[in-house]
C-alpha cells in the first residue's frame, strides 16, 4: 500500500474522506489510521465558526497529536479551511515519517472543492491519491430526502450558505469514486440497512467501488490515484456520467431522453410534481425560449437547482470548438442529432417506489406540441419565459 517516503523523494499521499454521516466518517478515518502505519488525520471542525474560528486537529491511531485554530475568512468557515489546509498538509509533508495524510472533511464540506484545492495548490509536495465518502447505507434515503437547509441543522459553512441536506449529501455521494460502507449501531430504533437501501446506493452511483470500512481493500484504495480533471468532466452537465435504467428491490431509475425542447411555462408548472416524484433527479435539458442554453437540472429532497451550464455546442461557430475540452466534444458527438446537434433532454430520476409511467407522461406533456414545434425557433423565443426566476432574463 503506497511507497515509503524519503527526504527529497516522493510527495505525501493525501486521501480525502467526506460525508454527512459523521459516525460513519469517523469510523472510516479510524480504520485507515489503524490500517496504514505512519498515517495522520487532519480535521477542521467548523462548529466553532460562530465564534470566529475554525478548530484544527491532527491525530494518529493513538490519539491527538496537535491542535490549533485559524480565523474565519470573510465570515466563511469553508474559506478558512481552504486557506489553512495546504500549509498544514505541507507541514506534514516535511515530516518524511508521515506515510499518508487523511483529510477528514467536516460534515457539510463537499469533497469536490477540497480535491481541487489540494490538486491545484499542492505542488510537488502533495499528491491527491483518492476521495472516499463514508456511508451508512440505512441513512442514504433519509438524508437524500431531507430538504431542510443546512443552516437549520447547524451545518452551514457560511452565513450565505443556502444548500440543503439533500443536495449536499447527493454531491458528496456522487463525486467520490469510493464509498466506504459502515453499518452503524441504531440505538434510536431505526431499522438497519436492507436490500432497498443498498439498491438505492448502487443506482445513485453505479460506478463507485463499495468497500466495507476497515478492510484492507479500503486501505489500498486510499493510494489508488485520483484524476481531478476527469472527475470534474464526469460531473459537468454536458457530459455527466448519469446512471442507466435500473429496477431492483423496489428502487428504480428512469432515464428520460427526448429531442424536442420544453415549453417553459408548462415545465415550470410541473416542477413541484417532478421534484417530489423522485428522491433524486439530475441531468441536462433545454427550453424553447432559450434554445442555445444548456441547462443543468439538480434535485434532491424536493428542492431543485436549475443553472446555465453555457451554450450547447450546436450553437457555437466551428472556430469556437477548438476552445471546448475534448471530452465535451466526444460526449456531444456520441449524442449528435442531424437537426438539433447536442441539444436534448436527458434527465434521470432515482427513487424507491418510482412511478415511471406517471413521470414519463408528465415530462412528455411539457414538451412542445406538434404545432408549437413546427413554428420554429423564432416563434419559440416568443413563448413565455417562465424560468427567469431561476435564470437571468434573455437579452
Amino acid at each position: 500500500m503506497g511507497e515509503e517516503r524519503a527526504a527529497g523523494g516522493n510527495p505525501l499521499p493525501v486521501v480525502i474522506v467526506a460525508g454527512l454521516h459523521a459516525d460513519a466518517r469517523n469510523a472510516v478515518v479510524e480504520g485507515l489510521l489503524r490500517s496504514v502505519p505512519g498515517s495522520l488525520a487532519l480535521h477542521h471542525d467548523l462548529t466553532t465558526a460562530a465564534e470566529g474560528t475554525v478548530r484544527r486537529g491532527v491525530r494518529d491511531a493513538s490519539g491527538e497529536r496537535s491542535s490549533g485554530s485559524t480565523p474565519l475568512v470573510n465570515d466563511c468557515a469553508c474559506c478558512a479551511l481552504r486557506q489553512d489546509l495546504i500549509p498544514e498538509l505541507e507541514r506534514l509533508a516535511e515530516d518524511f515519517t508521515t506515510r499518508l495524510a487523511i483529510v477528514e472533511l467536516w460534515d457539510s464540506v463537499e469533497p469536490k472543492a477540497m480535491a481541487e484545492v489540494v490538486d491545484s495548490h499542492g505542488g510537488s509536495a502533495l499528491e491527491l491519491t483518492n476521495v472516499i465518502t463514508a456511508v451508512d447505507p440505512a441513512l442514504v434515503l433519509p438524508y437524500l430526502a431531507n430538504g431542510d437547509d443546512l443552516a437549520e441543522a447547524g451545518l452551514a459553512a457560511a452565513a450565505t450558505d443556502r444548500r440543503t441536506i439533500g443536495d449536499t449529501w447527493a454531491r458528496q455521494l456522487e463525486y467520490a469514486p469510493v464509498l466506504a460502507l459502515v453499518e452503524c449501531d441504531t440505538p434510536d430504533g431505526r431499522e438497519p440497512a436492507d436490500d432497498a437501501d443498498r439498491a438505492l446506493l448502487t443506482q445513485l452511483h453505479p460506478t463507485a467501488r463499495q468497500v466495507p470500512a476497515g478492510s484492507g481493500e479500503l486501505a489500498a484504495l486510499a493510494f489508488a490515484g485520483f484524476d481531478v480533471e476527469a472527475a470534474a468532466a464526469a460531473h459537468h452537465p454536458a457530459c455527466a456520467l448519469l446512471p442507466h435504467e435500473a429496477d431492483e428491490a423496489g428502487v428504480s431509475t428512469l432515464v428520460w431522453h427526448r429531442r424536442r425542447p420544453f415549453h417553459s411555462e408548462r415545465l415550470y408548472q410541473a416542477l413541484e410534481d417532478l421534484c417530489c416524484g423522485a428522491a433524486r433527479s439530475r441531468g441536462r435539458f433545454w427550453l424553447a425560449d432559450r434554445p442555445n442554453a444548456l441547462l443543468a437540472w439538480d434535485a434532491a429532497g424536493g428542492a431543485l437547482s436549475v443553472e446555465s451550464a453555457g451554450p450547447w455546442l450546436a450553437s457555437l461557430p466551428d472556430a469556437a470548438w477548438e476552445l471546448v475540452p475534448p471530452v465535451r466534444q466526444v460526449a456531444a458527438a456520441l449524442d449528435w442529432h442531424p437537426q438539433h446537434g447536442d441539444c436534448c433532454q436527458h434527465l434521470v430520476f432515482t427513487s424507491p417506489g418510482l412511478d415511471r409511467d406517471a413521470l414519463t407522461r408528465l415530462l412528455d406533456s411539457c414538451l412542445l406540441t406538434d404545432d408549437e414545434y413546427a413554428a420554429g425557433p423564432d416563434a419559440w423565443r416568443q413563448l413565455p419565459a417562465a424560468f427567469d426566476a431561476f435564470l437571468a432574463p434573455v437579452t
